[in-house]
């Protein structure tokens, strides 16, 4: 008898169940929402979230736990185990173990490539492949006891436990930032404002020093993305970025990436974008929003719905800048200045004439020193679960397989199904 003789062929509908609670919309209640744009690809995890409200047709329900699967395209490995309830996309399964079987290892055993694999074999549909439940339900996979599962999902869960806590930092770091920057320029706090007189200006009262300028004037470059056409979207010299291929405060490779070659970059006259550049969201969601450029893993270009702004040092910095544009009162002036119903959306030119209260140069520095730093810090923890995601995803199908024997290791796993 082998150490994997008590693992057991089952077919995954005798595991795992399908919950189909459906959800109609209502503007007078409103819960949280998850659409498969809320997924990161490969990660495993939800990266923002949504409202019912803003839905219009019907969704699923699932509860704190459950795993979400993208059904739609399931290539992409979207997949997910919030700790929250809520409603979501009819895009996703939602998906709960059952009899002994842990929801922990399911969720893992659903990541796995080989399952994603055979999910995208045998999806329906060209154009937009989609995963069928009942037929996945049918298929046959070898289970570990239920002991084994829990430390496997244990052992898991570690590295998406870290990840989950740089993340934590990393927030935390992103939000001193803005604190400070609320401090000394929107608040007008800044070291030394005690013996700084206030003036007027079209804005309302200043610091003497301070000028009054648009976000284009201080800017030696302010471009709109190129408008690449399909039949230029190919080879792989340059990867063409859009609003939907970008996450919450950094980019991610979501979605379906589009990609340009030197021979188009070249003909179409394209920006490529560089470290340092301020990429803007001229589209929803969210309008207005801005990232800084920093690392690089590819060559990239944007779509026509992010602008691409450059700082003129000799007036702003790209930390400045960058806090400016997503600071509350910024963002607040662009759904103003927004035109269409359907689609809302900020023009280039609209976007470029919001004003700004410039301060010195000296103070800017202040807070480019401070902001650099930090940034370090938070690209510093950013490679780190970089590093984890890899070793938990390299782990993974090892011990999905068996490959791996950990039955004799004692791990703590609380001792009952999570």
């Amino acid at each position: 008898m082998t150490q994997y003789d008590n693992w057991k062929i089952s077919v995954l509908g005798e595991r795992a169940e399908e919950v189909r609670d459906l959800y109609e919309p209502n503007k007078e209640e409103e819960s949280l929402y998850i659409g498969l744009e809320h997924i990161e690809q490969q990660s495993l995890r939800v990266t923002a979230i949504g409202s019912s409200s803003d839905t219009i047709s019907t969704k699923k329900i699932f509860q704190s736990g459950d795993i979400l699967f993208g059904s739609l395209r399931p290539y992409f490995r979207k997949v997910a185990r919030p700790k929250f309830r809520g409603v979501c996309s009819t895009d996703i399964t939602v998906i709960r173990a059952k009899e002994d079987t842990d929801q922990g290892f399911l969720q893992y055993f659903i990541a796995n490539q080989e399952f994603i694999d055979h999910a995208s074999n045998i999806s329906s549909g060209t154009r937009m492949p989609r995963a069928n439940w009942k037929v996945l339900a049918k298929s046959e996979w070898r289970f570990p006891p239920l002991p084994t599962q829990r430390k496997i999902a244990a052992i898991l869960s570690a590295y998406d436990d870290l990840i989950e806590n740089n993340l934590r930092r990393i927030k935390i770091l992103e939000e001193m930032a803005q604190t400070i920057y609320r401090e000394w320029f929107v608040k007008f706090r800044f070291p030394g404002h005690e013996k700084t007189r206030m003036v007027d200006s079209t804005l309302g009262k200043i610091p003497e020093g301070w000028e009054v300028a648009t976000i284009s004037e201080v800017c030696s470059s302010f471009e709109d993305g190129d408008w690449i056409e399909t039949k230029d979207q190919s080879g792989n010299d340059y990867r063409l970025l859009q609003v939907s291929n970008i996450g919450v405060g950094k980019f991610i490779e979501t979605g379906n990436f589009r990609y340009v070659t030197e021979e188009t970059f070249t003909r179409l006259h394209c920006t490529e974008v560089v470290p340092g550049d301020i990429l803007i969201s001229r589209m929803p969601k969210p309008t207005g929003r801005a990232w800084l450029v920093t690392l690089m893993p590819w060559r990239m270009i944007t779509a026509v719905d992010v602008a691409i702004a450059r700082a003129n040092l000799r007036k702003a910095n790209s930390f400045f800048l960058l806090h400016h544009l997503n600071s509350p009162e910024n963002l607040e002036l662009v759904d103003k200045h927004q035109t269409g119903t359907t689609r809302p959306r900020i023009s280039r030119k609209n976007l470029g004439a919001l004003p700004l209260a410039l301060p010195p140069r000296s103070l800017q520095e202040r807070f480019r020193r401070f902001a650099a730093s930090t940034y370090e810090l938070i690209t510093s923890l950013r490679r780190k679960n970089q590093t984890l995601q890899q070793t938990r995803d390299l782990l993974l199908p090892k011990l999905i397989s068996d490959e791996l024997d950990v039955s004799d290791l004692d791990i703590k796993t609380g001792g009952h199904v999570q």
